[in-house]
């Protein structure tokens, strides 16, 4: 199973997850950002190049 990610606290709404997915997965609003589970393909873009260290992975339901 690949593994998917969501967006924890410590968010600071900078909005450069949303630019960066792939896929379209992250939205934003006034709590900051969301990452859409049945979008996102896991690849990790949106972790690696977050600055507050706010995205992290978790494992899917099985």
């Amino acid at each position: 199973m690949k593994t998917k990610y969501i967006i924890d606290r410590g968010c600071t709404s900078c909005d450069e997850c949303r630019w960066l997915c792939p896929v379209k997965a992250i939205s934003m609003d006034l709590q900051g950002a969301h990452i859409d589970p049945e979008k996102c393909i896991g690849c990790g873009v949106c972790m690696n190049n977050c600055p507050s260290e706010a995205i992290r992975p978790v494992n899917p339901e099985k």
